[in-house]
């Protein structure tokens, strides 16, 4: 699948640099870099529409949005991600790496992985938070539900701290593809990974559960994830802004959930319920 890149300047950078970044999310852009002047954002080239107009941040009129394209072909992706990728250390405990970074051993859990065009690297302010909460919990025998699963690294992360039965879900065709290569290099065979959204959904009952998707996506998907959620169980829930904290309260506590954590970087939040 061949890709756009649109590499966007922003005058000034900050706030509009995250609120610009969750509107092209909406728009189905995949991945993104943060970038001195700005960032680089990636779409499939048959999602990109030339009828947008993104030089023009209308809701804000005090930030100058300019950006230029460039299509990037699907077999230069190794090499574009590789100039844009560093390893990363998260809670001083979980190390996040590529196969071409330096091992590092001493931590005591070490996630390698190819970063292709999917989201969750660790170097978004949500997957950080949604790996802090991570750590901060036991997974001893606990079945776990990664829900737009991306890289896969919170599914794998849980197999290292001893989760029994592990789902990946992610409903890019990308990102599905590219979990299945990182469980199978972390030695995680036996984490099952699946191409889709909150439809594909079966039988089975999770004790955690991640969603770190978006505002839209998670306000609609939160009683489907409660169905699943086994007696005391923990949804862990990311990939929106602190002023979104109400809505999702709201849905939450009316399918019975309770608020147990919250954090929040950069404006970005992430919640952990309980039912």
């Amino acid at each position: 699948m061949n890709y756009f890149k649109l590499s966007f300047s922003l005058d000034p950078i900050e706030p509009f640099r995250d609120i610009l970044i969750a509107q092209l999310g909406d728009l189905q852009f995949e991945s993104f870099v943060e970038t001195e002047t700005g960032f680089d954002a990636y779409i499939a080239q048959d999602l990109w529409s030339d009828d947008w107009n993104l030089n023009e941040v209308d809701r804000f009129p005090d930030v100058q949005v300019s950006y230029s394209k460039e299509l990037v072909q699907d077999q230069n992706w190794n090499e574009e991600w590789e100039k844009n990728f560093d390893p990363i250390l998260i809670g001083d405990e979980c190390y996040i790496r590529a196969t071409f970074h330096e091992a590092m051993p001493q931590f005591p859990y070490e996630i390698v992985i190819t970063p292709k065009m999917s989201f969750g690297t660790g170097h978004h302010q949500t997957t950080t938070m949604m790996v802090q909460l991570a750590l901060e919990m036991g997974f001893d025998a606990k079945d776990v539900l990664d829900m737009g699963a991306g890289t896969a690294v919170l599914a794998i992360l849980a197999g290292m701290k001893g989760a029994k039965d592990i789902t990946a879900i992610d409903i890019d065709e990308w990102a599905f593809e590219n979990a299945k290569e990182n469980v199978a290099m972390n030695g995680y065979e036996k984490i099952k990974v699946f191409l889709g959204g909150a439809e594909v959904l079966g039988n089975e009952n999770y004790d955690i559960i991640f969603a770190n998707i978006n505002r839209n996506i998670l306000l609609e998907d939160i009683p489907a994830y409660t169905q699943v959620l086994n007696t005391r169980g923990k949804l862990l829930l990311s990939g929106f802004y602190q002023e979104d904290i109400p809505l999702i309260q709201d849905k939450c506590a009316s399918v019975g959930l309770k608020l147990e954590k919250s954090k929040n970087i950069d404006n970005w939040a992430a919640l952990q319920f309980e039912n």
